[in-house]
Formats: structure tokens, sequence, C-alpha cells
């Protein structure tokens, strides 16, 4: 039997944004979970199911249908919340059952730019794989893209 490699050797991903859009309305974004079904998920991808308790210690799950019709489930739980500032949750790909196999962490952080913009940076560790990092990397750069088009509505 193999061993998972240790965590020093996953790979990792991290994402910076600028919004124009204040820090208490991202996070909002993030935490509203009407908000969330209305743009988290990948271009084209739709939300048929989400529920969530948004408080350190509650979970979320949330059902992502493909443009091909493919469901997609995903849960976590929010481990820290700090207002206007930071969100913390593991994130697992799920069977229609909520089992799952691997967790990774997810850190958003929201800070003010000089310009009086919001500036996102999302951090998720650790893989398996760098496929698997890869392919999160896509995934999210469309999310927050959904994000963009969302909060310019």
């Amino acid at each position: 039997m193999n061993a998972p490699p240790k965590a020093e050797a996953r790979p990792e991903l991290t994402i910076r944004r600028t919004f124009d859009a204040p820090r208490s309305l991202l996070f909002r974004m993030w935490t509203d979970g009407e908000h969330l079904k209305r743009w988290c998920c990948p271009t084209g991808f739709t939300i048929p199911f989400s529920e969530g308790d948004i408080r350190p210690g509650g979970t979320f799950r949330t059902c992502m249908r493909s443009p091909q019709g493919e469901d997609n489930w995903l849960g976590g739980t929010y481990t820290e919340i700090v207002p206007d500032e930071k969100i913390v949750f593991t994130h697992a790909w799920q069977d229609e059952a909520g089992n799952s196999e691997h967790e990774t962490v997810v850190t958003i952080t929201l800070a003010d730019t000089d310009d009086g913009k919001t500036r996102l940076t999302l951090h998720q560790a650790f893989f398996l794989s760098e496929a698997s990092r890869d392919g999160h990397l896509g995934g999210w750069n469309e999310t927050l893209n959904q994000l963009e088009r969302y909060l310019e509505q």
C-alpha cells in the first residue's frame, strides 16, 4: 500500500484578485446562501442544490451541475469566520450520499487596497496531485470570474 505524500510535498494554490467592491459586500457574497447559489460555480454550471450553516463548526453541501448535466457534489465545514476579513472551510468532493475521500482547506482573505477596492486572496491546500491542483485552479478562476460578473449586475 502506498502512503500518501507528505503534506509539505503536496501541491497547493493561491489566487489573488482585486474587486471594485467593499470588503463587506464581498464577505456577504461568500456568506449569504442566496448569493452563493447565483455565482459560486464555474462558467456554464448551475447549482440545483445548496445548503449550509455558515458559522464556525457549521457544514455545507452543494451540487454543481455541469453543462452536460453531470452532478458534482461537494461539502465541508466552516472552521473560522472573521466578518469582512476571513473565511476558512474544508472542501471535499463527495458522492451523492455525502461520502468523501480527500479534504482540502480553503482560506479566503479580504483586504482593502489603497484605491478603495478589495483584494481577495484564495488559498487551498493540500492536493494529492498537481493535476488536481490545476483542475481546481481553473475552476476557481472561472468561479471568481462569475463573482465579478455577478457584482456588476
